[in-house]
């Protein structure tokens, strides 16, 4: 299907897919120097706020277009975390000879999860961790092991998964020493080489953040008060979630089959046998039941703290819960590997069909192939749009001589990073990280639409990673597909503001029905039938 593929949108096309691109189209994807920036998008993104050159993904859009790294990335990461899961029930819990179809229905099911393969080996991939670290603790290890925990780092998400599998494989090491009472120098030298790795591949942020405090991060402003929902019930609420299904970003999926196969392992088992199968099992169910306790309250937590160290929600620590899946999946090697072969394999379907159903790309996907695709769901091809932008590009160079360089564009309806794609300067852009002072000088442009939503004014002052043009007519509808023929009656806008941004154009999926009143004119309307968009192209009118 190529660039007719169905690619996730939400926070994947619309958040962590542009950059890469734009870190190579405009060659600063290895210069981490401290006064480097990323002048596509908000006027000149600190480079050190993107992510490193040396991530792996960042090297794939050097040598493959948009779409094509996308694929080859979820292939490889889809791949090598079936060896990997395979190598590690085979090694550690599924070792006997007849259990190898067994072990490699497990590692099937697991390569088939809904992970954010843009995250690379984030998730998937700690299964190799593992593995690898298992195999320090067993006696010498392989020299492709130190290989897997070496190039973990360059291959993963620091913020969502670097502090927490650090504090997972220090664990492991206290544990092997409570064990033993001794201290294995090689599991030591594995944690020093993870941690050392993470440091030489995410230096630049370290660097820029904790000693040239290059700028101060807009996360500082998180009000978890604001954004999230406080109370015992929506704390439990929130805590069954983690606990049964998960999060998207870690991979959402219910954990019916395992929850099946712990309680046949325990109830089939002879009555004198019952208890000890409940120690087996019930440790791994109380650590997971801590982690999503830990992660269901922790807004509530930050929120109760923040009273005292305002800065204490800027990173997520409730991140731990990125660890629950692999934990889940060493849980249904466990119970599996003593039922009988027809509940094996019954089970091991029941996760595949709940992997498969759950996957809301392949889903998409398996729309495209039928020629019935979702609506509200584009492919990469027409959520793009390129002959689209193309021709609103070439309406501006006609008229003004202006080459995308010269001029900054915001956008209404559609995600920034739309336009970023399309090779675009814009002054909006949705980022884990950037600077707080640009965020302030970016509100005075949307607070007048701020002002007629109190759940966008939170949205952004006590959020603010969607640093976007808000029309309170739309609210959080950033995808307006130009079937929906969506017209903003009131739009306030703050051209002065625009145009000390260096603001030029406003593009929207959504027809203005008074731009004067804005300070903006009407250029042109753009619509292609292969595209997901009708963009209206304004212009803000001299003073």
């Amino acid at each position: 299907m190529q660039d007719h593929s169905y690619i996730t949108i939400d926070d994947n096309l619309e958040a962590e897919f542009a950059i890469p691109y734009l870190l190579v189209k405009q060659n600063v994807a290895l210069d981490h120097r401290p006064t480097v920036v990323l002048p596509a998008v908000m006027d000149g993104l600190p480079r050190t706020a993107a992510r490193s050159g040396l991530n792996v993904t960042v090297g794939l859009f050097e040598v493959l277009p948009p779409w094509a790294v996308y694929e080859v990335q979820q292939a490889l990461v889809r791949i090598l975390s079936l060896v990997a899961m395979y190598a590690l029930v085979r090694r550690h819990w599924l070792r006997e000879a007849h259990q190898k179809a067994l072990a490699a229905g497990v590692a099937l099911c697991w390569a088939l999860l809904p992970f954010y393969t843009i995250y690379g080996w984030s998730v998937p991939g700690q299964a190799g961790l593992l593995l690898a670290f298992l195999e320090l603790r067993r006696g010498p290890a392989r020299w492709w092991h130190w290989l897997l925990i070496g190039t973990f780092p360059l291959w993963s998400i620091f913020a969502f998964v670097g502090p927490f599998v650090l504090t997972a494989s220090g664990l492991l090491v206290l544990y092997d020493w409570w064990q033993t009472r001794r201290l294995k120098a090689r599991l030591v030298v594995g944690v020093l080489l993870l941690l050392g790795m993470y440091l030489v591949v995410e230096w630049p942020l370290f660097y820029s953040l904790l000693i040239a405090k290059q700028f101060v991060p807009h996360r500082l402003e998180f009000d978890m008060r604001r954004i999230s929902p406080m109370g015992l019930v929506e704390g439990l609420r929130s805590t069954a979630q983690f606990f049964f299904v998960g999060q998207y970003h870690a991979s959402r999926f219910l954990r019916l089959a395992i929850l099946l196969a712990v309680s046949l392992a325990v109830l089939r088992a002879p009555a004198s046998q019952q208890v000890k199968q409940l120690r087996r099992f019930g440790p791994w169910l109380l650590v997971l039941a801590g982690l999503a306790l830990f992660s269901g309250f922790y807004p509530q937590l930050v929120a109760a703290l923040q009273t005292q160290v305002p800065a204490v929600g800027a990173f997520n620590f409730g991140r731990f819960h990125f660890l629950s899946p692999l934990l889940w999946f060493m849980l249904l090697a466990l119970a599996l590997r003593i039922l009988p072969v027809r509940w094996q394999v019954t089970l091991l379907g029941m996760q595949l069909l709940v992997g498969l159903a759950m996957n809301a790309e392949w889903l998409n996907n398996l729309r495209e192939l039928a020629g019935r695709p979702r609506a509200l769901e584009p492919n990469y091809a027409a959520y793009v749009s390129a002959p689209l932008f193309e021709q609103v590009q070439q309406t501006i160079r006609q008229q003004t001589g202006l080459e995308p360089a010269q001029y900054r564009v915001v956008c209404l309806g559609f995600p920034p990073a739309v336009a970023q794609l399309n090779n675009f300067y814009t002054l909006d852009s949705y980022q884990n990280n950037y600077p707080l002072a640009y965020k302030h000088k970016f509100r005075p442009l949307i607070a007048g639409e701020l002002a007629k939503s109190p759940m966008l004014r939170a949205y952004f002052d006590a959020w603010g990673n969607r640093c976007f043009l808000f029309s309170a007519e739309l609210g959080k509808d950033f995808r307006v597909g130009a079937f929906q023929q969506r017209v903003v009656q009131d739009f306030t806008f703050d051209p002065s503001t625009f145009r000390k941004l260096r603001g030029r154009y406003v593009l929207s999926a959504a027809r203005l029905a008074q731009p004067a009143q804005s300070g903006l004119r009407s250029v042109g309307v753009f619509s292609r039938p292969d595209a997901y968009w009708r963009i209206y192209l304004y212009e803000v009118m001299n003073k």
